[in-house]
């Protein structure tokens, strides 16, 4: 299934704005294209050209024939969309328009020249809103369509048999990586600081000096919700750490707030924003211990020392993994890393995290690493890890024996985007389509756009 690239979402957007202002500014528009009841606008095109040109970004053909097809498309997929009753939900669509706002604003250098540049903060937001949900409709929409694609061995051996030996893929270099990790101690008296501050800021809210939201604007380092007053927006018990999801769904009052709460990310205080159902929307402020220089040179001195002892044969490298480490997604599997791209144990040098791939490139197989600290991304911490490369294998052409898994994703692939194309070739049939004259004379990617 193809998606749309993040450039075209913001040149999606883009457009949104610039029919904005031709209604703005009084200027006679023209309908380019009609697709169903929807019109295409020569001002949207136009938008939507200016800001590919804008982002650098490359059309593979003439732009007034590439754009409004694309834009006819996702006309396509919003009608289905609508017959079968597809949508997403406003938490969805809010935090997604937060997320892309922010992004402008740290590319842009601030709200205000965000402003300038385009228009007051709350006519941007509500237009992004509409780019968002309609975006994430179509890719539902999508997703819907393909969901029941079932791919056989016999089928991937086909596949493979029928390719040119010049086609037959190349799959780059691969490793399966183990690891021990082991949390820098953190000194009591900077446990006692950070939840007396968490203690000051509930009392603030709850005596209503300062609104809650103001403070996790203000102190909340959780970069992903800061932004946004705390606001995680609504998730299901799953979708939140144990310790986070037990406090905040038995919270009952938006006026009250949580008791200080301590999960693998740091300590939280919460407030309840609305229940809906088996889902939750809080907002909340997080607090990370700082690990001190010599807690981190503490942990590098443990797991050298430990390192010692596998190499020396005291113990294997997987029972140390088990029962040292803490690193718990990794600990009960001999501390074997796995891929959330694919789910596999496999991955190429890029997927890996940055300081682990820099390791791993110059060891071989069996070898463990010296220890080194690393930043635990997920977590926004420093961890010092130790790291045993399992298995490698270079880069080289597909086989059957060794790449199953990659060429099954192959074969997923291409049936995904082979079942797009014949619906939306489906569909061009069925729905009334008018180009205006001066916009026929296309080599456009589906045929079917202008009826014989």
């Amino acid at each position: 299934m193809r998606k749309f690239s993040s450039v075209l979402l913001l040149t999606l957007f883009f457009s949104l704005i610039g029919v904005s202002l031709q209604a703005q500014n009084n200027i006679i528009d023209e309908v380019v294209w009609v697709v169903g009841d929807e019109a295409i606008l020569k001002s949207q095109v136009e938008e939507q050209y200016r800001s590919m040109q804008y982002d650098g970004q490359k059309i593979d053909g003439d732009p007034y024939c590439v754009i409004p097809e694309q834009i006819a498309i996702q006309k396509l997929f919003m009608h289905q969309a609508k017959l079968d009753s597809i949508t997403v939900s406003d938490s969805q669509v809010f935090q997604e328009v937060e997320r892309k706002l922010n992004y402008f604003i740290a590319n842009i250098g601030s709200k205000e020249k965000v402003e300038e540049y385009f228009k007051p903060m709350s006519e941007l937001r509500e237009e992004m809103a509409e780019m968002v949900r309609e975006q994430g409709i179509v890719q539902e929409m999508q997703r819907q369509l393909v969901k029941d694609i079932k791919i056989t061995p016999s089928e991937v051996r086909r596949f493979f048999s029928g390719l040119p030996s010049d086609s037959i893929p190349y799959i780059p270099t691969q490793v399966e990586v183990q690891i021990i990790t082991i949390n820098p101690k953190i000194p009591q008296q900077e446990i006692d600081n950070i939840k007396a501050r968490l203690r000051e800021y509930s009392e603030r809210v709850t005596k209503g000096d300062t609104e809650f939201s103001t403070l996790a604007i203000l102190y909340s380092e959780d970069p992903g919700s800061a932004r946004m007053g705390g606001e995680l927006g609504f998730m299901g018990r799953a979708q939140l750490v144990p310790e986070y999801a037990d406090v905040a769904f038995n919270l009952n009052d938006p006026k009250k707030v949580s008791k200080i709460v301590e999960t693998e990310f740091g300590y939280h205080i919460i407030q309840l924003i609305e229940k809906r159902g088996d889902r939750i929307n809080t907002r909340h402020i997080l607090l990370k211990p700082k690990v001190s220089e010599k807690e981190l040179n503490n942990s590098i001195v443990r797991l050298d020392s430990l390192r010692n002892d596998i190499t020396s044969g005291k113990f294997k490298f997987e029972e140390a993994a088990q029962y040292l480490s803490q690193d718990k997604n990794t600990r009960n599997n001999q501390g074997l890393m796995v891929n959330s791209e694919n789910g596999t144990t496999k991955f190429q040098m890029s997927e890996l995290p940055q300081e682990i791939a820099k390791v791993v490139n110059t060891m071989n197989a069996g070898d463990i690493s010296q220890p080194f600290i690393m930043m635990d991304q997920k977590k926004g911490k420093e961890v010092a890890v130790l790291v045993k490369l399992r298995s490698r294998v270079e880069g080289h052409k597909a086989n059957m024996s060794d790449d199953y898994q990659a060429l099954k994703a192959i074969v997923e692939q291409n049936r995904r985007e082979d079942l797009i194309e014949n619906w939306i070739r489906k569909k061009q049939k069925e729905t009334y389509i008018r180009i205006k004259d001066g916009w026929r004379n296309c080599d456009f990617k589906y045929d079917g756009w202008i009826k014989k």
